[in-house]
Protein backbone atom coordinates (compact mmCIF):
# COMPACT_ATOMS: atom_id res chain seq x y z
CA UNK A 1 0.00 0.00 0.00
CA UNK A 2 1.53 3.27 -0.97
CA UNK A 3 0.86 6.59 0.67
CA UNK A 4 -0.81 7.75 -1.34
CA UNK A 5 -3.22 4.73 -1.22
CA UNK A 6 -2.88 5.32 3.07
CA UNK A 7 -4.42 8.73 3.08
CA UNK A 8 -7.42 7.83 0.95
CA UNK A 9 -6.00 8.02 -2.47
CA UNK A 10 -7.84 10.12 -5.57
CA UNK A 11 -10.93 11.29 -3.21
CA UNK A 12 -8.51 13.50 -0.46
CA UNK A 13 -6.09 14.36 -3.39
CA UNK A 14 -9.12 16.02 -5.07
CA UNK A 15 -10.66 17.39 -1.57
CA UNK A 16 -7.33 18.72 -0.89
CA UNK A 17 -6.17 20.49 -4.03
CA UNK A 18 -9.89 22.45 -4.40
CA UNK A 19 -9.72 23.47 -0.81
CA UNK A 20 -6.30 24.81 -1.95
CA UNK A 21 -7.52 26.67 -4.52
CA UNK A 22 -10.47 28.15 -2.97
CA UNK A 23 -8.24 30.38 -0.51
CA UNK A 24 -6.14 31.09 -3.71
CA UNK A 25 -9.43 32.54 -5.39
CA UNK A 26 -9.32 34.96 -3.11
CA UNK A 27 -5.77 35.59 -2.43
CA UNK A 28 -5.07 38.40 -4.49
CA UNK A 29 -0.98 38.51 -4.21
CA UNK A 30 -1.19 34.97 -5.00
CA UNK A 31 -3.86 35.01 -7.07
CA UNK A 32 -1.29 36.75 -9.77
CA UNK A 33 1.07 33.84 -10.00
CA UNK A 34 -2.19 31.78 -11.90
CA UNK A 35 -2.63 33.55 -15.38
CA UNK A 36 -5.48 31.57 -16.45
CA UNK A 37 -8.73 33.08 -16.02
CA UNK A 38 -10.07 29.66 -15.13
CA UNK A 39 -7.87 28.13 -12.12
CA UNK A 40 -9.46 24.41 -13.45
CA UNK A 41 -6.60 23.70 -15.49
CA UNK A 42 -4.08 24.69 -12.59
CA UNK A 43 -6.23 22.53 -9.92
CA UNK A 44 -5.73 19.40 -12.37
CA UNK A 45 -2.36 19.75 -12.68
CA UNK A 46 -1.74 20.19 -9.32
CA UNK A 47 -3.49 17.29 -7.98
CA UNK A 48 -1.98 15.12 -10.92
CA UNK A 49 1.43 16.41 -9.50
CA UNK A 50 0.60 15.98 -5.47
CA UNK A 51 -0.69 11.95 -6.31
CA UNK A 52 2.16 11.26 -8.56
CA UNK A 53 4.99 12.31 -6.09
CA UNK A 54 3.13 10.58 -2.57
CA UNK A 55 2.63 7.09 -4.93
CA UNK A 56 -0.64 7.54 -6.63
CA UNK A 57 -1.19 7.39 -10.48
CA UNK A 58 1.55 8.42 -12.97
CA UNK A 59 -0.61 10.53 -15.14
CA UNK A 60 1.32 13.87 -14.22
CA UNK A 61 4.22 12.73 -16.34
CA UNK A 62 2.25 10.71 -18.94
CA UNK A 63 0.61 13.94 -19.97
CA UNK A 64 3.05 16.52 -19.12
CA UNK A 65 6.69 14.83 -18.85
CA UNK A 66 8.80 15.04 -15.61
CA UNK A 67 7.44 17.58 -12.92
CA UNK A 68 10.71 20.06 -13.07
CA UNK A 69 9.60 21.63 -11.05
CA UNK A 70 11.68 24.54 -10.50
CA UNK A 71 11.76 24.91 -14.28
CA UNK A 72 8.10 25.35 -14.70
CA UNK A 73 8.02 28.22 -12.12
CA UNK A 74 10.66 30.37 -13.47
CA UNK A 75 8.78 32.63 -15.63
CA UNK A 76 7.13 33.72 -12.52
CA UNK A 77 8.60 35.95 -9.60
CA UNK A 78 8.08 33.98 -6.66
CA UNK A 79 8.54 36.21 -3.35
CA UNK A 80 8.48 35.22 0.33
CA UNK A 81 4.95 36.14 0.66
CA UNK A 82 3.21 33.98 -1.86
CA UNK A 83 5.49 31.28 -0.63
CA UNK A 84 4.30 32.37 2.96
CA UNK A 85 0.62 32.73 1.47
CA UNK A 86 0.59 29.55 -0.68
CA UNK A 87 1.41 27.59 2.19
CA UNK A 88 -1.22 28.78 4.31
CA UNK A 89 -3.61 28.13 2.19
CA UNK A 90 -2.55 24.51 1.37
CA UNK A 91 -1.63 23.76 5.11
CA UNK A 92 -5.32 24.65 5.76
CA UNK A 93 -6.79 22.45 2.88
CA UNK A 94 -4.89 19.88 4.45
CA UNK A 95 -6.76 20.56 7.76
CA UNK A 96 -10.07 21.08 6.44
CA UNK A 97 -9.86 17.21 4.35
CA UNK A 98 -9.12 15.98 8.02
CA UNK A 99 -11.85 17.88 9.65
CA UNK A 100 -13.65 16.43 7.03
CA UNK A 101 -12.96 12.68 7.28
CA UNK A 102 -9.99 12.08 5.13
CA UNK A 103 -7.48 9.29 6.64
CA UNK A 104 -4.59 11.03 7.43
CA UNK A 105 -3.02 10.48 10.77
CA UNK A 106 -0.02 13.08 12.16
CA UNK A 107 2.45 11.06 10.99
CA UNK A 108 1.16 11.39 7.00
CA UNK A 109 0.28 14.81 7.66
CA UNK A 110 3.65 16.01 8.88
CA UNK A 111 4.80 14.51 5.50
CA UNK A 112 2.61 16.10 3.46
CA UNK A 113 3.30 19.55 5.38
CA UNK A 114 6.71 18.80 5.47
CA UNK A 115 7.04 18.28 1.55
CA UNK A 116 5.22 21.15 1.11
CA UNK A 117 7.22 23.93 3.00
CA UNK A 118 10.39 22.34 1.13
CA UNK A 119 8.66 22.65 -2.46
CA UNK A 120 7.28 26.00 -1.36
CA UNK A 121 10.83 26.97 -0.18
CA UNK A 122 12.40 25.27 -3.28
CA UNK A 123 9.94 28.02 -5.43
CA UNK A 124 11.11 31.36 -4.30
CA UNK A 125 13.09 33.06 -6.47
CA UNK A 126 12.26 36.54 -5.79
CA UNK A 127 12.68 39.12 -3.14
CA UNK A 128 10.28 41.99 -4.22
Amino acid sequence: MTFYDEVGGAETFAALVHHFYAGVADDEPLRALYPEEDLGPAERRLRMFLEQYFGGPTTYSQERGHPRLRMRHVPYAVTLDQRDRWLRHMVGALETVIVEGAPIDEAHADAMKDYFVRAADSLVNSHG
